[in-house]
């Protein structure tokens, strides 16, 4: 799907119950404005990483974001924190 739009990767992910690794910011904006319970998605805001890199920063924080992805989350990964937002966004 490396041609799709963010819109439409998103509506296969959620069609599909997957979560959304992402270097990219618009799938937590599309998401937010959305009002969507989901999918969830992992926003990776760390420089130079290679897939092995990747895989291993996604196993290391796995378990700890675990339970919020299944219930629907955005996920902010940088190299100081990690940062979860439940889904949907609701606005005040």
């Amino acid at each position: 799907m490396s041609r799709s739009d963010d819109s439409d990767i998103l509506q296969r992910a959620r069609a599909e119950r997957r979560v959304c690794v992402t270097l990219d910011a618009d799938f937590h904006a599309i998401l937010a404005t959305s009002g969507e319970p989901g999918p969830s998605v992992i926003r990776v805001r760390k420089e130079a990483l290679d897939a092995t890199a990747l895989a291993a920063l996604l196993q290391d924080i796995w378990p700890s974001i675990e339970q919020a992805l299944a219930a629907g989350a955005m996920v902010t990964v940088t190299d100081r924190a990690i940062r979860v937002r439940r889904l949907p966004v609701v606005k005040n």
